[in-house]
């Protein structure tokens, strides 16, 4: 059935308002969490990047290396625990969040399924996000950092295609580096986007394959917990 003009205002009108109150009661939740994180000396990390990109691959490498820090892990997935068993090899907490379909993580989410993952007092809480550069750029899930991955294979125009994950995350991490002799990879191009959607942004290239920038995207974590537990003194 064909909407009439008035019909069809009226239609946007009502989902604008049912988004600005979901994301009203997302942002409620997010400041709540955040408050208690904070309390408690929490870090919290939200990566954001596509699907592929080695999100879980750099999160294997990364928990290997984390000990003896106190780490919780929430892995975000359309379907499937296939990432939560991979992650939990490793001794750590791990907590898998099943979306049904929903492409990105929610507040509310993240606050039901902390018991899983809260067994000891942590010192850090990393946050898997649904692989999507869009949907999960705008939902506070009470992170101190966003951290954007983007892999050699993807190309260099997606920092110019998705800004806005590039403008809010922090820290911008490059993997597969190892892959970029053997790619048409334009490393300087990327750099050059990167810097026009955020200046100034910190870039880090990493390789889980051959451990290449590890030390660095490990003294970055390292910093950021510092950093947190030191507004507690």
């Amino acid at each position: 059935m064909c909407e009439t003009a008035g019909s069809a205002e009226g239609h946007h009108h009502h989902v604008v308002e049912v988004h600005h109150h979901v994301m009203e009661a997302n942002d409620q939740i997010a400041g709540r969490m955040r408050q208690s994180f904070a309390a408690r000396g929490v870090a919290v990390l939200n990566l954001i990047s596509s699907p592929g990109s080695g999100k879980t691959a750099l999160l294997e490498r990364t928990l290997e290396r984390l000990q003896p820090m106190r780490v919780g892990v929430l892995v975000g997935d359309v379907e499937t625990e296939n990432d939560a068993q991979r992650l939990r090899r490793y001794g750590y907490p791990v907590a898998q969040i099943v979306t049904a379909g929903t492409c990105h993580l929610e507040a509310q989410m993240i606050e039901s399924h902390l018991p899983a993952v809260e067994q000891r007092d942590l010192d850090l809480l990393i946050i898997e996000n649904v692989g999507n550069l869009v949907c999960p750029t705008s939902y506070d899930l009470g992170e101190d950092a966003k951290v954007v991955l983007l892999s050699t294979t993807e190309g260099e125009d997606k920092p110019v295609k998705y800004p806005a994950i590039f403008h809010r995350a922090e820290l911008a991490l490059l993997t597969k580096v190892d892959l970029m002799p053997h790619l048409d990879f334009d490393r300087d191009l990327l750099l050059r986007n990167i810097e026009q959607v955020h200046p100034g942004m910190t870039v880090l290239e990493v390789s889980s394959k051959t451990g290449e920038g590890l030390d660095a995207w490990l003294g970055w974590i390292t910093a950021k917990v510092s950093e947190k537990q030191k507004r507690l003194v």
